[in-house]
Order: C-alpha cells, then sequence, then structure tokens
C-alpha cells in the first residue's frame, strides 16, 4: 500500500475539532507560562514602562501581590529581573545576600512555596556603565567588556540567588564559559539539583529597548555588539546552545 495519495489522506484526521484536539502535538497551557517581573526598591511602588504599555517596576509588596494575582490564574512560574538603587562599576548589588533580588526571592518562596522562581543573572542593570560585565582596557586604549573576570561575578550572583530560594538561574549576559562557571560553583556548594535556564542564543538586536527601559539596564557608552551575537548568524546560534547543554545547562 502506498503512502501518498490516495491511500494517505491527512485530512481525515482534521474533519472536526475533538479528532484535530485528539492528534495535537503540540500543546500550551497556562502551567506552562513564564510571567516576567521587575522588583525595584520601595514600598507600595508601581512604577510604569512607557515603552510597554501594563508592564511595571514593582516594589517587594506589590511584586507579592502581583504574584498572587497570577498564581490565582494558574502560573507558577515568574522570571525576575532586580532593578537596584545602587550601581558601581563591578555591579556589587547583583551578588549582595542583600540585594533586591535576593530579598525579593526570600519573600516570594516565604509567601508561595511551590512557586517555581526563575532569576535572571546579568550585571547590566547593576552596574553604573550599564554592560553586561567588567569593563577594562587594552594597552592602546579600546574599552571592552572582560569575559573572564565576569565570570566570577556571575557565578557568585547565580549563587546567591539559588541560596535565597530560586529554583532556576537564567544567565543572560552572552559572556564565553559562563554556564560552567555557574554550574561549577553551584555543584561545589552543594546545589547540584538547581538548574540553569541558558539564554543561550541572545542577538544583538534593538528590540530590547523597552525590556532595557524596564530594567533600567540600557549601556551608558557603545553597545552590546561585542558579546551579543550576531544577527545574521543562524549557525553560531547552534553552536552556542550545543556549549551550554555541554557546560550544564
Amino acid at each position: 500500500m502506498s503512502g501518498t495519495f490516495p491511500f494517505y489522506r491527512p485530512r481525515r484526521l482534521r474533519q472536526t475539532n475533538e479528532l484535530r484536539a485528539m492528534v495535537r502535538e503540540s500543546h500550551l497551557r497556562k502551567e506552562q507560562l513564564v510571567l516576567p517581573l521587575f522588583v525595584t526598591e520601595g514600598t507600595q511602588k508601581r512604577v510604569p514602562v512607557p515603552s510597554m504599555p501594563g508592564v511595571f517596576q514593582l516594589s517587594i509588596d506589590e511584586l507579592l501581590a502581583e504574584t498572587r494575582s497570577a498564581w490565582e490564574t494558574g502560573v507558577r512560574a515568574i522570571l525576575l529581573f532586580g532593578i537596584p538603587d545602587h550601581k558601581d562599576e563591578k555591579g556589587s548589588s547583583a551578588y549582595d545576600p542583600e540585594g533586591i533580588t535576593q530579598r525579593a526571592v526570600r519573600a516570594l518562596r516565604k509567601e508561595f512555596p511551590d512557586l517555581i522562581i526563575i532569576t535572571d543573572v546579568c550585571l547590566c542593570e547593576y552596574t553604573s556603565h550599564g554592560h553586561c560585565g567588567m569593563i577594562r582596557k587594552t594597552p592602546w586604549g579600546r574599552t571592552f567588556v572582560d569575559n573572564d573576570s565576569t565570570l566570577e561575578i556571575l557565578a557568585q550572583t547565580a549563587l546567591s540567588h539559588v541560596m535565597a530560594g530560586a529554583d532556576i538561574v537564567a544567565p543572560s549576559d552572552m559572556m564565553d564559559g559562563r554556564i560552567g562557571a555557574i554550574r561549577k560553583t553551584l555543584d561545589d556548594a552543594g546545589f547540584t539539583d538547581a538548574v540553569i535556564m541558558s539564554y543561550a542564543a541572545k542577538y544583538a538586536s534593538a528590540f530590547y529597548g523597552p525590556f532595557r527601559d524596564a530594567a533600567d539596564s540600557a549601556p551608558k557608552f557603545g553597545d552590546r555588539r561585542a558579546y551579543q551575537m550576531d544577527p545574521a548568524n543562524a549557525e553560531e546560534a547552534l553552536r552556542e546552545v550545543a556549549m551550554d547543554i555541554e557546560e550544564g545547562a
């Protein structure tokens, strides 16, 4: 029997809604959704983000209220972005145990024991220059983001989030080797079950503009093309994904 028309007729399984539902390959459920939320210092604060209507920077008390509303509708996971008051060259608030993200995670974990808490791991929200890593200069004066000196800070940031109660850390910085550095730091600290959800293929895109408004993370000089991917490269994205999986994502 041939596997082509007229013996095989794909439309047989498309006749009714019930048939289509029975053989559907992909299903989107509310339990699969992740709600991104931006947390900032203060109390009773809901600061609107003009470039993203309906999105707010939330103080921790408002974050808890927003999370409860989402939980009651069936959303079981949030992705948390911290916006600190203090920023410096090294992004020290990123790994501070009393930083805004760490305190928010502890409050969320206490209020919602079963909530899946995912935290963004990057330095752009925490550095005074707005870049995702440590700034260095070459002997001839060119400014650049130093990859390897950034890895330890990212790893300590991820560890501080997991220690506060995060289930998943999500590195979005696009430094080479960051997944391996974070995995080793978490494992060495006994957090072998902590999950790393990598932003494996993050392009240098103008579409990040509204997000940078929300996270207060726009670079103060230059751009991120030296570490985020060239949008013209598709095969490179697959290599990045393979590397991150190999490193422990």
